[in-house]
């Protein structure tokens, strides 16, 4: 089976050298130029309408707005028997869409967000919420399975939803833990020796240890970006309207990304949530 990986952005990067290294037939190919020095060693397409000649094309692109432009490029050379990954965070009711629009042609279509960062594309270890039909994801599987753990969540749409609620969880998380840190830096305290202290405990998890580590640091080079973070606390915002359950933690947040991007920081790793709490 050959790949098309659309997008070689920070994930798209790594995803595309993880499937090369596991012995996958991979091309790249994104929306802009990049400097080669960053796409070293992956395979690059030299049209967009030679990438979309591979079997499956996965789409690792920013938003919902990028997934719709993309598709609109690459439509006059889908054909039957394609298969169409989304692997970015997106709308899952363009999900829903795109699915019921690509399998009346005969192509399939799964969304399949993931979670882990740059690190985890890189070593293989994504967490990835997968939604589609049983056939598109059976399809769909060994390629998942070489980027990391891959979880069958429901029908189309249903990843996207489930990499909302993650980026949910996140975002609350990244702030709670941004208060703490702030908190313990007022009182004197050794962040790297409290992130120790506080490992295997209730408090600990991922976001306390790497994000954590960042906040001490104070480097905020992206991994996931304040822009990007903020897109899918919007989607969640826009969800929990939908049916109709307010979750005030959530609108919060928001409007602290807000005011990262406003003061220009928008490109900055959302831990950087973190530097605005030290700034006010």
């Amino acid at each position: 089976m050959t790949i098309a990986l659309l997008g070689l952005g920070l994930m798209g990067r790594p995803m595309a050298r993880t499937l090369l290294n596991a012995g996958w037939s991979v091309v790249g190919w994104n929306r802009s130029p990049l400097d080669p020095t960053v796409t070293a060693g992956i395979p690059l397409a030299a049209s967009l309408s030679e990438a979309v000649q591979a079997e499956t094309i996965i789409l690792m692109v920013s938003d919902s707005a990028a997934v719709d432009d993309v598709l609109t490029q690459i439509d006059p050379w889908l054909r039957a028997g394609h298969l169409v990954i989304d692997m970015g965070s997106s709308d899952p009711r363009r999900s829903q869409t795109h699915a019921t629009a690509l399998a009346a042609r005969g192509i399939g279509w799964v969304d399949a967000p993931v979670s882990g960062g740059p690190e985890g594309a890189a070593h293989g270890t994504l967490a990835i919420m997968v939604g589609g039909t049983e056939a598109d994801v059976a399809r769909a599987w060994p390629i998942l399975n070489t980027l990391g753990r891959p979880t069958h969540v429901g029908p189309p749409g249903a990843g996207h939803t489930a990499k909302v609620i993650n980026q949910l969880i996140v975002g609350l998380t990244i702030q709670a833990v941004a208060e703490a840190m702030v908190l313990a830096e007022r009182y004197g305290l050794d962040l790297a020796v409290l992130r120790a202290a506080l490992a295997g405990g209730f408090a600990d998890s991922k976001v306390l240890q790497l994000h954590g580590a960042r906040m001490a640091a104070r480097q905020y080079i992206p991994g996931g970006k304040v822009t990007t973070q903020l897109k899918d606390l919007r989607m969640a915002a826009a969800m929990a309207a939908a049916a109709g359950v307010e979750l005030p933690h959530l609108a919060d947040t928001i409007r602290r990304y807000e005011t990262l991007v406003a003061r220009g920081y928008g490109d900055l790793d959302h831990s950087a949530l973190h530097m605005l709490l030290t700034e006010e």
